[in-house]
């Protein structure tokens, strides 16, 4: 498996400090970044969904990735891009899913698909994007959402759950400043009896088809699934500037 070069500059997940570009034309920009913790995702069956919970969550069949079933600790990268840097534009710059503590050695793209759906082949630089439309990114575990959320013929999810005007609705702990950090949120499915959970994040720029990234050991072991929202000033790849 070939891997591509993690560049310092162009790569910033889990960084907690305060990083500064300077570029030909003479922009300089400070970006202060650091990390909030959003507890465990159980993914009880390993199939990790990934996707828009407004517009991109289904019943069945939503595009996943197979990993190794267990509790995963869950980290937004958080970009503090104002001028000042005091805390008045924050935006999600990743939301990263730890499956170990192994130093990073390269980083390719995911493509998460419908477990009846066959990949193309892709080269190197290709992948299959996450399309968010309403501004949040939520991961899950496909088979948890199979068995505890209610039936779309039932249920309208938007009006229900995710923005039902309740304290409990999944928006109204993502405002939660006190639930997390405002913009974050752990919740509990429907009728959860086992810890069943879904992760809520906004999503940095909002709107947008954004990268599903995985980091590797130099053993070739995945130490981390993380959605790139595309924040930093810089491609992952200088090719691509």
């Amino acid at each position: 498996m070939q891997l591509l070069s993690l560049y310092p500059d162009r790569w910033k997940a889990l960084a907690n400090e305060t990083a500064e570009w300077h570029f030909a034309d003479g922009q300089h920009l400070r970006y202060r970044l650091f990390t909030v913790d959003c507890g465990e995702l159980w993914l009880k069956s390993g199939r990790l969904v990934a996707c828009d919970p407004l517009n991109g969550l289904q019943w069945r069949d939503n595009s996943e990735l197979q990993l190794t079933p267990g509790k995963y600790r869950v980290v937004v990268t958080v970009a503090d891009i104002s001028d000042a840097l005091d805390g008045s534009h924050l935006r999600e710059a990743y939301l990263s899913l730890l499956l170990s503590e192994a130093p990073v050695a390269g980083w390719r793209f995911l493509s998460p698909a419908p477990p009846s759906v066959e990949l193309p082949r892709l080269g190197d630089h290709e992948f299959i994007p996450v399309n968010i439309e309403s501004g949040l990114i939520a991961l899950a575990d496909a088979d948890a959402i199979e068995r505890l959320m209610p039936d779309p013929a039932d249920s309208d999810w938007e009006w229900d759950l995710i923005d039902s005007g309740d304290e409990d609705a999944w928006v109204a702990q993502l405002d939660d400043a006190q639930h997390l950090c405002a913009g974050t949120a752990n919740i509990a499915l429907p009728n959860a009896e086992d810890g069943e959970n879904l992760i809520l994040s906004q999503a940095g720029w909002g709107p947008g088809s954004y990268a599903l990234v995985g980091t590797y050991a130099a053993d070739g072991t995945l130490t981390g699934v993380h959605i790139d929202l595309a924040v930093l000033p810089l491609a992952p790849l200088p090719e691509w500037d």
